[in-house]
């Protein structure tokens, strides 16, 4: 890798130029995901597939990530941020560009492959860059506060747009349009600063990304992190069953699922500003004894709009988690294996994304959607505990 000699951009202060560029970036490059994610199952559906191939579908955009996150992060780790970024864009705008030329379902099959992998291998270089960029505990709290924001925004304007475009032009015209979206994201992120390679040491046998693992801190924050995510697969996956239970519309269901996503961007927009105040393990405990505490009581809301308080006060519970646990992350692991380290917690949470519904859906049947939140809610509750457990020196 040929590093730029220039100082990297202070990250601490608040919204740097340079984080902003990573920012848009990463926000184009995931909507093109999350915009595939939703037109390419419609698309399956149109033409007369069945719900469970739909399924399979979807999951091709989170099992990617699980098979290609290891490899991306030691990629990233020798190579830095561009290079990653570079064949990320070119996946992603293959993958769309593929569905305008053949919409069929094998080949959005393909799409969804290149499309997931693409946004799972650049967000770990970006993770790591932002990371590096960072030189104090404060700093890191800062980027990774703002680092969140691009994903939870692609989530809506990905979508968002792609329906628009679907109703006024077709499936081919949002393809072609999602398609676009990777190279807006590398005409962002072209000029941003490299950052001088880290010398691995020599020293020793060679390490395994597994060795992570032997980590207490590691395991430690890992374990929690699967717990929130899988709080967050949980409230995504049985609300619309509850909601079709009790009758709801689609446009309520909807709502309620929206009003988290708004408060778990929300609250991601104001974390920088109070980042200085904030302790990592403090916060992630807390943010999962909350969140304990409302899927405990969600099942016995009586209706929408409790169901919808409830629903903003997850999202800004587990809104808080990411950005908290970024930063340990980096704090934690060694400078030369960070990307490892990233690439590990991707992989854990993507595996929960594909895994979950199955037993999710499962659980449900033999014991109740109600008892599902119970039982995530016990489960997370010891979560709490660990949490108090990521207490060290290093990130107090």
């Amino acid at each position: 890798m040929t590093a730029s000699n220039a100082t990297p951009p202070d990250a601490g202060a608040g919204l740097s130029r340079e984080l902003a560029r990573l920012i848009t970036g990463q926000l184009f490059l995931h909507a093109c995901m999350a915009g595939m994610r939703m037109a390419a199952p419609l698309q399956a559906l149109r033409v007369g597939h069945s719900e469970a191939a739909v399924g399979v579908l979807v999951a091709l955009f989170a099992l990617t990530q699980v098979f290609l996150a290891l490899p991306a992060g030691r990629y990233a780790d020798r190579h830095g941020l561009k290079k990653p970024v570079r064949w990320g864009v070119i996946a992603a705008s293959t993958g769309a560009a593929l569905a305008v030329i053949w919409p069929i379902f094998p080949v959005l099959c393909v799409s969804a492959l290149l499309t997931g992998g693409a946004a799972g291998t650049t967000a770990i270089a970006l993770q790591r860059h932002a990371g590096r960029a960072a030189t104090t505990p404060t700093q890191l709290k800062q980027v990774f506060s703002w680092l969140a924001i691009g994903p939870a925004f692609s989530n809506f304007i990905g979508p968002f747009v792609t329906g628009i475009m679907i109703d006024l032009a077709g499936f081919r015209a949002a393809f072609a349009l999602l398609a676009v979206f990777p190279l807006v994201a590398w005409w962002w992120i072209r000029t941003a600063h490299e950052l001088q390679p880290v010398a691995e040491p020599k020293a020793g046998a060679r390490t395994r990304a597994w060795d992570l693992w032997r980590e207490p801190m590691f395991r430690r924050l890992l374990l929690v992190n699967w717990l929130l995510a899988s709080s967050w697969d949980v409230h995504t996956f049985v609300v619309p069953v509850i909601g079709h239970e009790r009758g709801f519309s689609a446009s309520v269901i909807g709502s309620i699922l929206g009003a988290f996503a708004i408060a778990a961007a929300a609250i991601r927009v104001l974390m920088p500003m109070i980042a200085a105040r904030l302790r990592e393990w403090a916060l992630i405990s807390g943010a999962t004894a909350v969140t304990a505490a409302l899927l405990a009581i969600y099942p016995l809301m009586p209706g929408p709009l409790s169901m919808g308080v409830c629903s903003v006060l997850l999202g800004f519970a587990l809104g808080t988690v990411q950005p908290m646990i970024m930063s340990m992350l980096h704090q934690i692991t060694p400078e030369h294996r960070q990307g490892e380290a990233v690439a590990m917690r991707m992989m854990v949470i993507n595996a929960s994304s594909v895994a979950m519904p199955i037993v999710f859906g499962a659980a449900g049947t033999v014991i109740g959607v109600g008892a599902v939140f119970w039982t995530v809610a016990a489960f997370v509750a010891v979560g709490a505990k660990l949490g108090l457990g990521l207490r060290d020196d290093r990130t107090s």
